[in-house]
């Protein structure tokens, strides 16, 4: 055994470099929440849209400032009268088993991803169809004009509208799809995914990426690194502790007390933010089940959640977090201050004073708290304990934020397994379009967890996606979003940045709301 340990060694000496180069092409990332979901049309779990853009791709792109482009399409024609839109993909598209991508599997795909997506509900509702034309060639034809087509096609999440096989986007819209099959830059492992532990993806050798230089989720998706490994640490410090010693390249959120260290240390980049690139803090409301179901107890809800205080509890250096009540963003295209005078005076006084007008009886509110969230676990326990200083009657439960996903989808009264709010967040990446706003586009739809349904909002939706004029677009929006404010669809809890951090000697990595992998090469 002696005289074995010389010829380990060398052996061992000899395959350092193979390690070694084999880490160098490879980037290692933590994503705030585990990858629990492969299918980015029935969830809209923030991992799984990271997921999607990681193994699909979409026909349109939209880049850091909100433009559309064409993606997997080389592009467009639209008649004068906006009812004929004609989509040609680009050549030698393929899936990554082979299979070229057709006409056929993107009206497919479509067709699926409306079926749960309010905007292409919108799109497709009294519309003649689509005509597959050849291989490459599509036409959606409309009865009337629909004002967001390309933003339909190019929506960001959630939910996304990614292009998989005919055979597999013809299957349930409800039900996961039983295999991944992609037309994006990434293959995905999936016989050697381990939930709770990482999932592995390498590159796609039959991806076709785009000229352009990337630009968000337009241009160029060319994979520089030969494998991404998305790794589960649900502990914060073990989390930062990886990244400071190389162990981890990236994590898509860092955990905010940690970022004035991490600020100090230049083997360390923190991404900047700001408008659409940035979160909004939301409490998600049950108006299926009381006591949400009584409007005049959502307006104790709304003047219960203090902002300030909220963001606080983020423990954000100054300036990286803010009050807005706008359901567009600060700072953002379409802000506005429209519907915010009920703020005027709330605080927990005016909740209690609300709460009593309204005759609650202290039924239970089933708080869903996601306790291994470095973003819903500061956020829920400070909404949850001014819930209880207004009056009403939390049942705190806690657990980790899969758990929460999965009870959020349930209809159920909170006695038997149901629920009756639950901090979540947004990115504003998907805040900037009105008819894609979960805040109001989601009005009376069976799919959207809250399942709020409001008359006035429905009339709304359907004057906006009719209106080409920018100005128009506008000011229909201001009224969506005083509609919103006075049903109480939701409640806001602050604006605020959730940047993500990465190795320093990564070079190419592309700013946006949410990690993207493509471009990034070590320096």
């Amino acid at each position: 055994m002696r005289r074995m340990r010389p010829l380990l060694l060398a052996v061992a000496l000899a395959l350092l470099p193979c390690f070694a180069g084999a880490q160098e092409k490879t980037l290692r990332v933590s994503l705030n929440t585990e990858l629990q979901v492969l299918d980015p049309i029935v969830t809209t779990i923030n991992a799984t849209r990271v997921f999607a853009y990681m193994v699909y791709d979409t026909l349109v792109g939209i880049d850091s400032a909100g433009r559309y482009h064409p993606q997997m399409l080389e592009g467009w024609e639209v008649s004068e009268d906006r009812l004929t839109w004609r989509f040609r993909l680009r050549e030698g598209l393929e899936f990554s088993d082979g299979t070229p991508v057709t006409a056929e599997d993107c009206v497919a795909s479509i067709r699926r991803w409306a079926k749960r997506e309010a905007l292409g509900r919108l799109m497709l509702t009294g519309a003649r169809g689509f005509e597959v034309v050849d291989a490459r060639s599509f036409v959606l034809t409309l009865n009337r004009p629909f004002a967001f087509v390309i933003e339909a096609l190019g929506k960001p999440g959630h939910t996304i509208p990614v292009i998989m096989p005919a055979r597999l986007a013809n299957l349930p819209a409800d039900k996961a799809v039983p295999e991944v099959v992609g037309s994006g830059p990434l293959l995905f492992r999936q016989a050697s995914w381990r939930p709770g532990d990482r999932a592995v993806f390498e590159r796609n050798p039959r991806y076709r990426p785009r000229a352009e230089p990337p630009d968000g989720l337009a241009g160029g998706k060319a994979m520089k690194l030969d494998r991404v490994e998305l790794i589960s640490m649900p502990d914060q410090a073990t989390r930062v502790a990886a990244l400071q010693a190389g162990e981890l390249d990236m994590l898509e959120i860092v955990p905010f007390h940690f970022i004035p260290m991490l600020q100090r240390n230049r083997g360390i980049t923190i991404a900047s933010q700001r408008g659409v690139e940035q979160m909004v803090s939301i409490l998600n409301v049950n108006h299926a089940q009381p006591p949400f179901n009584d409007i005049k107890v959502r307006r104790a809800l709304q003047a219960a959640i203090e902002q300030p205080d909220v963001m606080a509890s983020l423990g954000l250096p100054a300036g990286m977090s803010m009050e807005c009540h706008s359901i567009y963003m600060c700072d953002a295209p379409l802000t506005s201050d429209a519907g915010t005078g009920v703020y005027k005076g709330a605080g927990i006084e005016r909740a209690r004073a609300l709460l009593k007008e309204s005759g609650y009886k202290g039924e239970p509110v089933v708080f869903l708290h996601a306790e291994s969230s470095a973003l819903l676990n500061p956020i829920g326990l400070v909404m949850a304990d001014q819930l209880q200083r207004a009056g009403f009657n939390v049942d705190l439960r806690t657990s980790d934020y899969a758990t929460v996903a999965q009870r959020r989808l349930s209809r159920a009264p909170a006695e038997a397994g149901g629920w009756s709010v639950a901090p979540i967040v947004w990115n504003g990446i998907d805040l900037i379009n009105p008819l894609a706003n979960p805040a109001v586009s989601y009005d009376c739809s069976e799919y959207n967890p809250g399942w709020y349904c409001d008359e006035e909002t429905k009339g709304l939706l359907a004057q906006v996606a009719e209106t080409a004029d920018p100005a128009a677009q506008k000011a229909i929006a201001a009224k969506l979003q005083a509609a919103f404010h006075r049903n109480v669809n939701y409640v806001l809890g602050g604006q605020f940045s959730a940047p993500v951090a990465y190795r320093s000697d990564l070079a190419g990595v592309v700013p946006f709301a949410f990690p993207v992998f493509w471009n990034i090469a070590r320096k």
